[in-house]
C-alpha cells in the first residue's frame, strides 16, 4: 500500500517528539568529532509546506510545532530544536516544516553522510528535489527501506544513526520493524537505532514493544508522549513513542527535563503525560 502521505501530519505532536529526540542524538554524535552516517528507512518528502497543500487541510501542526514556535520559556534542548525550524523560515513566519532528513542535514558535518530510502514514488521525487544539491553526501533510493538498509550495514565509518519510521499503514509493519532491527544488529551491533511508533488503541504497537524488550538489548531508552485521553470510539492516535537502541548516555537526563514541558505545551486534556524508561550502562 502506498496511500500514506506524511504531509497531512507534518509538524504535529509526533513530529515534535521524533525530531526533537533525533536532533539530540545527532548532536551527541557530532560532538565526538568523527564522521558518521545518518540512515533513514522511510524518509518522506524531506520538506513540507504548512500554509498550503496537504498539511493545511488538517493543520495538525497547530497542536504541534506551532505551540512551541513563540514559547519564550523552553529549556535549552527544546529551544535548540525550535531554532532549527526557525532557520528554515526566514521571514519569521511558520510556513515550512522539515522532515527527518532536513532536520538531520541541519546538524550534519562536512564529512558525515545521509542515506535515504523512500518507496512512495511522488514523495521520492520530492525528496530528490529537496536534496538535489546533496552531492556525494546524500544518497536517495526509491526503495523499501526495510530491505534496502541491509546493503548499508555496517557503514564504512562504523558509526551511524538509523531512524526507522514506517507509516504503519499495514499491520505487518510492526513485525517488519522487529525483524529488521534483529537483522541490523547482527550486521552492525554498535549502531544507534531510533524506532518511532504511534500510540493507538490497537494491540500491534503493544506487541511490538513487548518483542523489542525481549531482544535482551544491553542499552536502550523508551520514551512516550501522550497528548490526550484516548477516544471512547477507539480511533485515532493519542500520542507516540520512540524506542532507542544504544542511546547516548546523556539522553535520559535531557528528556527528563524536556518531557514535562512538552506535556505542558502540547497536552490537549487531562490525559496528557509521558513515560521514560531506560537501561544505559
Amino acid at each position: 500500500m502506498l496511500s500514506y502521505r506524511h504531509a497531512f501530519h507534518a509538524g504535529n505532536h509526533a513530529d515534535v517528539l521524533k525530531h526533537f529526540v533525533l536532533l539530540q542524538v545527532l548532536e551527541y554524535f557530532a560532538k565526538k568529532g568523527k564522521p558518521y552516517w545518518y540512515i533513514d528507512t522511510h524518509a518522506g518528502a524531506g520538506m513540507y509546506a504548512l500554509n498550503e497543500g496537504y498539511a493545511s487541510q488538517n493543520a495538525e501542526f497547530e497542536n504541534g510545532i506551532a505551540r512551541l514556535w513563540k514559547s519564550p520559556d523552553l529549556p535549552p534542548s527544546l529551544a535548540d530544536y525550535v531554532s532549527i525550524i526557525r532557520g528554515l523560515n526566514h521571514d519569521g513566519k511558520l510556513k515550512l516544516y522539515p522532515g527527518s532528513p532536513a532536520c538531520a542535514k541541519a546538524v550534519l558535518g562536512p564529512e558525515d553522510r545521509m542515506r535515504l530510502f523512500e518507496l512512495h514514488p511522488t514523495d521520492a521525487k520530492l525528496l530528490k528535489k529537496t536534496f538535489k544539491d546533496g552531492g556525494r553526501h546524500t544518497m536517495i533510493e526509491e526503495k523499501d527501506g526495510f530491505a534496502g538498509i541491509k546493503a548499508l550495514l555496517p557503514p564504512p565509518p562504523r558509526r551511524a544513526v538509523v531512524l526507522i519510521d514506517p507509516p504503519y499503514e499495514e499491520k505487518q509493519d510492526y513485525v517488519r520493524v522487529v525483524d529488521m532491527l534483529k537483522d541490523s544488529l547482527q550486521r552492525f551491533a554498535t549502531g544507534t537505532y531510533l524506532i518511532w511508533y504511534p500510540l493507538l488503541q490497537r494491540r500491534e504497537p503493544q506487541l511490538m514493544e513487548e518483542k523489542l524488550k525481549k531482544l535482551g538489548l544491553p542499552s536502550w531508552l523508551h520514551v512516550t508522549l501522550t497528548v490526550q485521553t484516548p477516544s471512547t470510539e477507539g480511533f485515532g492516535m493519542h500520542g507516540s513513542g520512540l524506542y532507542i537502541v544504544n542511546p547516548p548516555w546523556n539522553l535520559k537526563q535531557t528528556l527528563s527535563e524536556a518531557m514535562p514541558v512538552l506535556v505542558e505545551k502540547l497536552g490537549l486534556d487531562a490525559g496528557a503525560g509521558f513515560t521514560l524508561d531506560a537501561l544505559i550502562p
